[in-house]
Protein backbone atom coordinates (compact mmCIF):
# COMPACT_ATOMS: atom_id res chain seq x y z
CA UNK A 1 0.00 0.00 0.00
CA UNK A 2 1.48 3.34 -0.93
CA UNK A 3 0.67 6.96 -0.44
CA UNK A 4 0.80 10.16 -2.34
CA UNK A 5 1.86 13.08 -0.21
CA UNK A 6 1.53 16.82 -0.72
CA UNK A 7 4.11 17.27 2.04
CA UNK A 8 6.68 14.78 3.16
CA UNK A 9 6.05 12.06 5.71
CA UNK A 10 9.13 11.24 7.82
CA UNK A 11 10.91 8.24 6.26
CA UNK A 12 11.30 5.03 8.23
CA UNK A 13 9.33 2.35 9.98
CA UNK A 14 7.31 3.71 12.88
CA UNK A 15 5.92 1.27 15.47
CA UNK A 16 3.17 1.88 17.96
CA UNK A 17 3.79 2.95 21.53
CA UNK A 18 0.81 1.01 22.95
CA UNK A 19 0.82 2.84 26.28
CA UNK A 20 0.30 6.20 24.58
CA UNK A 21 -2.04 5.13 21.76
CA UNK A 22 -5.73 4.36 21.72
CA UNK A 23 -8.65 3.39 19.50
CA UNK A 24 -12.15 4.37 20.55
CA UNK A 25 -15.63 4.98 19.19
CA UNK A 26 -18.65 7.17 19.88
CA UNK A 27 -22.26 6.57 18.84
CA UNK A 28 -25.45 8.51 19.57
CA UNK A 29 -27.42 6.59 22.22
CA UNK A 30 -31.16 6.98 22.86
CA UNK A 31 -31.10 9.90 20.39
CA UNK A 32 -29.73 12.25 23.04
CA UNK A 33 -26.14 11.54 24.08
CA UNK A 34 -22.89 9.95 22.92
CA UNK A 35 -21.97 6.49 24.15
CA UNK A 36 -18.24 5.82 24.10
CA UNK A 37 -16.11 2.70 24.18
CA UNK A 38 -12.48 1.82 23.55
CA UNK A 39 -10.24 -1.08 22.67
CA UNK A 40 -7.28 -1.70 24.98
CA UNK A 41 -5.24 -3.90 22.62
CA UNK A 42 -4.17 -1.93 19.58
CA UNK A 43 -1.28 -2.41 17.18
CA UNK A 44 -0.17 -0.19 14.30
CA UNK A 45 2.80 0.61 12.13
CA UNK A 46 3.56 3.33 9.64
CA UNK A 47 6.10 2.60 6.93
CA UNK A 48 7.39 5.52 4.86
CA UNK A 49 9.90 5.31 2.00
CA UNK A 50 12.50 7.96 1.14
CA UNK A 51 10.06 9.52 -1.35
CA UNK A 52 7.52 10.21 1.41
CA UNK A 53 5.13 7.44 0.35
CA UNK A 54 3.66 5.63 3.30
CA UNK A 55 1.32 2.93 4.49
CA UNK A 56 -0.46 2.65 7.82
CA UNK A 57 -1.62 -0.75 9.04
CA UNK A 58 -3.55 -1.17 12.26
CA UNK A 59 -5.31 -3.88 14.24
CA UNK A 60 -7.40 -3.95 17.40
CA UNK A 61 -8.33 -7.07 19.33
CA UNK A 62 -12.12 -7.11 19.48
CA UNK A 63 -12.14 -8.83 22.87
CA UNK A 64 -10.20 -5.91 24.39
CA UNK A 65 -13.36 -3.76 24.16
CA UNK A 66 -13.94 -1.70 27.30
CA UNK A 67 -17.21 -0.01 28.32
CA UNK A 68 -18.46 0.98 31.76
CA UNK A 69 -21.09 -1.77 32.16
CA UNK A 70 -20.00 -5.45 32.23
CA UNK A 71 -23.43 -6.62 30.98
CA UNK A 72 -23.26 -4.24 28.04
CA UNK A 73 -19.67 -5.29 27.37
CA UNK A 74 -20.85 -8.90 27.07
CA UNK A 75 -23.66 -7.84 24.70
CA UNK A 76 -21.22 -5.89 22.52
CA UNK A 77 -19.13 -9.05 22.19
CA UNK A 78 -22.16 -11.05 21.01
CA UNK A 79 -23.05 -11.86 17.36
CA UNK A 80 -25.36 -8.86 16.85
CA UNK A 81 -22.42 -6.57 17.57
CA UNK A 82 -18.71 -7.52 17.32
CA UNK A 83 -19.12 -11.32 17.53
CA UNK A 84 -15.67 -11.54 19.10
CA UNK A 85 -15.48 -15.33 19.13
CA UNK A 86 -15.80 -15.55 15.33
CA UNK A 87 -14.10 -12.25 14.47
CA UNK A 88 -11.29 -11.56 16.95
CA UNK A 89 -9.70 -8.63 15.06
CA UNK A 90 -10.67 -5.35 13.46
CA UNK A 91 -8.18 -4.17 10.84
CA UNK A 92 -7.33 -1.10 8.78
CA UNK A 93 -4.93 -0.81 5.83
CA UNK A 94 -4.27 2.47 4.12
CA UNK A 95 -4.10 2.76 0.35
CA UNK A 96 -3.03 6.41 0.35
CA UNK A 97 -1.83 9.04 2.80
CA UNK A 98 -1.88 12.73 1.94
CA UNK A 99 -0.14 15.26 4.17
CA UNK A 100 -0.58 19.03 3.93
CA UNK A 101 1.28 20.77 6.74
CA UNK A 102 0.07 18.99 9.86
CA UNK A 103 -3.22 17.86 8.25
CA UNK A 104 -3.38 14.25 7.11
CA UNK A 105 -5.96 12.30 5.09
CA UNK A 106 -5.83 8.53 4.86
CA UNK A 107 -7.77 6.43 2.38
CA UNK A 108 -7.97 2.73 3.01
CA UNK A 109 -10.08 -0.24 3.98
CA UNK A 110 -11.60 -1.08 7.35
CA UNK A 111 -12.58 -4.67 8.12
CA UNK A 112 -15.02 -5.54 10.90
CA UNK A 113 -16.62 -9.01 11.07
CA UNK A 114 -15.15 -9.95 7.66
CA UNK A 115 -16.94 -6.97 6.10
CA UNK A 116 -14.44 -4.70 4.32
CA UNK A 117 -15.37 -1.22 3.14
CA UNK A 118 -13.49 1.90 2.02
CA UNK A 119 -12.70 4.37 4.77
CA UNK A 120 -11.41 7.92 4.76
CA UNK A 121 -9.85 9.20 7.97
CA UNK A 122 -8.77 12.78 8.58
CA UNK A 123 -6.68 14.28 11.30
CA UNK A 124 -3.27 15.61 12.16
CA UNK A 125 0.31 14.43 12.20
CA UNK A 126 2.85 15.74 14.71
CA UNK A 127 6.60 15.41 14.69
CA UNK A 128 9.00 13.92 14.30
CA UNK A 129 10.26 14.84 17.76
CA UNK A 130 13.13 13.35 19.77
CA UNK A 131 11.58 12.39 23.10
CA UNK A 132 12.89 11.26 26.47
CA UNK A 133 15.21 8.31 26.11
CA UNK A 134 16.40 9.71 22.75
CA UNK A 135 13.48 8.07 20.89
CA UNK A 136 12.18 9.73 17.72
CA UNK A 137 8.37 9.76 17.56
CA UNK A 138 5.48 10.96 15.43
CA UNK A 139 1.85 11.30 16.41
CA UNK A 140 -1.21 10.60 14.29
CA UNK A 141 -4.65 11.68 15.53
CA UNK A 142 -7.36 10.41 13.18
CA UNK A 143 -11.15 10.40 12.98
CA UNK A 144 -13.63 8.79 10.62
CA UNK A 145 -17.36 8.12 10.53
CA UNK A 146 -18.75 4.75 9.48
CA UNK A 147 -22.20 3.26 9.11
CA UNK A 148 -22.03 0.39 11.61
CA UNK A 149 -24.73 -1.60 9.80
CA UNK A 150 -22.43 -2.01 6.76
CA UNK A 151 -20.17 -4.06 9.02
CA UNK A 152 -22.87 -6.33 10.44
CA UNK A 153 -23.27 -4.35 13.68
CA UNK A 154 -27.02 -4.31 13.22
CA UNK A 155 -28.60 -4.46 16.68
CA UNK A 156 -31.12 -1.73 17.43
CA UNK A 157 -34.30 -1.25 19.44
CA UNK A 158 -37.23 1.09 18.80
CA UNK A 159 -37.90 3.85 21.32
CA UNK A 160 -41.44 4.09 22.75
CA UNK A 161 -42.27 7.43 21.07
CA UNK A 162 -40.31 6.87 17.84
CA UNK A 163 -36.71 6.69 16.86
CA UNK A 164 -34.17 4.01 17.73
CA UNK A 165 -31.75 3.31 20.57
CA UNK A 166 -28.58 3.58 18.48
CA UNK A 167 -27.59 5.74 15.55
CA UNK A 168 -26.07 3.99 12.55
CA UNK A 169 -23.23 6.52 12.24
CA UNK A 170 -20.29 5.78 14.53
CA UNK A 171 -17.32 8.09 14.98
CA UNK A 172 -13.99 6.26 15.16
CA UNK A 173 -11.14 8.00 16.97
CA UNK A 174 -7.56 6.71 16.75
CA UNK A 175 -4.65 8.45 18.47
CA UNK A 176 -1.27 6.92 17.70
CA UNK A 177 2.16 7.62 19.13
CA UNK A 178 4.68 5.89 16.87
CA UNK A 179 8.39 5.40 17.51
CA UNK A 180 11.03 5.18 14.79
CA UNK A 181 12.41 1.64 14.63
CA UNK A 182 16.14 1.41 15.25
Amino acid sequence: MSSTATASLPAGTWNIDPVHSQASFAVKHMAVALFRGRFDEIDASLTVDEGGNGALVGTVKADSLVVRDPNLQAHLGAPDFFDIERYPEITFRSSSIAVDGDAVTLEGELTIKDQTHPLQARGTISGPVVTLGDVTKVGLDLEAVIDRTQYGLSFNAPLPKGGVALANDVRLIVDLELALAA
